[in-house]
Order: C-alpha cells, then sequence, then structure tokens
C-alpha cells in the first residue's frame, strides 16, 4: 500500500507502486525538464507555487488559502501519498513535503536520487504532460513546523534550541552576500551545507543515516535538540528539514523567512 511507503523512497520501490489509485507523483522540475521526460503518470508543479510570491518576504509560506487551492488543484486527498522530485537535488521536494505536513498531509516521500536515480535503475520516462483530478483540500495547520523572527529572538540563548544554517560557507561567514542588506549568520548559527548531505556522483542520493547522523555531531548539532533550519530563502533547507525528519528528529521546524528576511531586517543580531 502506497501510505505505508517510508518517507525516503528509492527508484525500484516506487516503480513497484506506480499502479496504485492513491498514489500522486509530483514533478517540481522546470517545464522544459518536464515536457522532455519524466515519471509516468507525474503532475508537474511550478516552484515558485510553494511561495507566498507576495510582499516583502516572497519566499514565505503560501497563505492559508493559496495552499488549500493548490492541494486542491493537485488532487490532494486524505489517502493521497504524494512523491515528491525536482531538478536541483531535492531541495524543491524537501519543501513540499515540509509544506504538505505544516498543512496537515503527512503522507508524502522524496525520491532519493531524483530522476536521475529512476533513469538509472533503467526505469522508461515519459513525455505526454499529466493532469490531475481535483478535490477540496482541508488544512490542518501545524504551526509547530514554522518559526518567525519574534520566536527566534526569544530563543536565541535557549541551549535546548539550535539553529541549522544550510548556506554556503561563504554566505555564512558573510563573505558572499544574496539579496540581503547585510551578511551573516543567526548567533550561535552551526554550519551545514545542504549539498553536504548528497553523494558525490551524477545521481544526487542522500547519504547513508549513519553518515548523517555523524555530519550533524560533527557540526555540533544534537538532534536532541529542537533544530531550526534555514538557508536563504528557503529553497535548500527544504532538504535540510527532510534529512532531519528522516533521521528521527523529533522537533524540527523552518524559518522560511531565512536569510532573504533577517539580513534586510534592521536592528537584528548578525554574527560573522
Amino acid at each position: 500500500m502506497s501510505n505505508a511507503l517510508p518517507l525516503v523512497i528509492t527508484a525500484e520501490q516506487l516503480a513497484d507502486q506506480l499502479q496504485d489509485p492513491n498514489l500522486l507523483i509530483v514533478d517540481l522540475s522546470s517545464a522544459e525538464h518536464y515536457a522532455a521526460g519524466h515519471i509516468p503518470g507525474a503532475v508537474h508543479l511550478e516552484s515558485r507555487r510553494l511561495l507566498c510570491g507576495d510582499g516583502p518576504v516572497p519566499n514565505k509560506l503560501p497563505t492559508p488559502a493559496q495552499l488549500e487551492a493548490l492541494f486542491s488543484e493537485l488532487g490532494i486527498s486524505r489517502d493521497t501519498h504524494v512523491i515528491a522530485y525536482d531538478d536541483q537535488n531535492g531541495p524543491w521536494a524537501g519543501r513540499l513535503i515540509w509544506t504538505l505536513a505544516y498543512a496537515g498531509h503527512t503522507h508524502a516521500s522524496f525520491l532519493d536520487g531524483q530522476l536521475a536515480a529512476w533513469q538509472d535503475a533503467g526505469l522508461a520516462l515519459e513525455q505526454q504532460p499529466n493532469a490531475p483530478q481535483p478535490t477540496r483540500f482541508e488544512a490542518l495547520y501545524d504551526d509547530d513546523l514554522v518559526v518567525d523572527i519574534p520566536w527566534l529572538l526569544e530563543h536565541l540563548n535557549d541551549p535546548r534550541v539550535q539553529i541549522w544554517d544550510a548556506r554556503g560557507a561563504d554566505e555564512y561567514r558573510g563573505e558572499k552576500v544574496v539579496n540581503a542588506r547585510v551578511g551573516g549568520h543567526l548567533p550561535g548559527a552551526r554550519l551545514l551545507e545542504w549539498t553536504d548531505l548528497l553523494q558525490p556522483g551524477p545521481v544526487p542520493r542522500l547519504r547513508p543515516r549513519d553518515e548523517l547522523k555523524q555530519l550533524l555531531a560533527d557540526a555540533g548539532l544534537d538532534s536532541r535538540n529542537t533544530l531550526v533550519t534555514h538557508c536563504q530563502t528557503h529553497r535548500r533547507s527544504g532538504l535540510t528539514w527532510l534529512v532531519g525528519r528522516w533521521l528521527g528528529i523529533r522537533d524540527i521546524r523552518c524559518y522560511d523567512g531565512s536569510w532573504f528576511e533577517w539580513g534586510n531586517t534592521p536592528d537584528l543580531p548578525i554574527e560573522r
């Protein structure tokens, strides 16, 4: 049964489930890549629809109305098991699964290795587009999955809360500033770049769990604490949240404003 699928699945596991009527495969690749070839039955979703798109911080979560409209359009019901993949090594797929969890839908899996893993397994692609069958999605929001500036300011000195910065080391140190007034990192934030979670080579599979746990430990991130992950716009940290969940971290949250918001907000504490 598809609802028994694990959070992270292999291409072979997915291939065995393709005929399940409750399965919804969501391709978050570019429109061009989707048209060139996708997993049979996959529907296309523009990644920008996972963002609110408006206001001073357009990378934040969509509004409840936007989310319910989107997930209704995708045809997600209580029994739907969503499979997500993208063409950027996993961040958008992770963000979709986090967004679904925020909206109360936890039946979702991340395709390990993305489309490259499917092709590496010798499995067929299709070019014809697929249209979902709309439903009426009703969300039950989990506010414990997202944090904002007031929450962060309140918890910066809490030893039970740690910040996981998923950006590059040059961004973390403030040497590279992307679409922000200032560079640097949140006070006390620990750096573990999202790409370090992937195995080297042409197929971007996640590293084995024991290696990932060691990477977190080496970065000083304690899985017993509340972890808050972010990047520049909460794209890359979609993958780090997903990995945290896969490792069984009980309380891992996302700062969806990320550095785009923090680095453009005056008078906030910054380290370099």
